[in-house]
């Protein structure tokens, strides 16, 4: 998934608990600006601790797996 979908989806779980970017910044203790921006597809980074606070404010969990595993050799 990439960060642009992930913003997406943010927005729409925001939407979906009737809740403003404020709210939902206040909650995940960042500022409004950056969750507009993460919503909108405009960040080309975040921290993944930034991203747990979000999706944790909202009710999930963040699971993260390699695109291209390591092989062993």
């Amino acid at each position: 998934m990439s960060l642009l979908e992930l913003g997406i989806k943010i927005k729409e779980l925001r939407k979906q608990k009737n809740w403003t970017q404020q709210n939902l910044a206040n909650k995940a203790d960042l500022s409004r600006a950056t969750l507009s921006k993460l919503e909108n597809g405009y960040f080309s980074k975040i921290s993944v601790v930034t991203m747990e606070n979000i999706l944790s404010t909202l009710g999930y969990s963040l699971e993260i797996k390699p695109k291209n595993p390591f092989v062993k050799r």
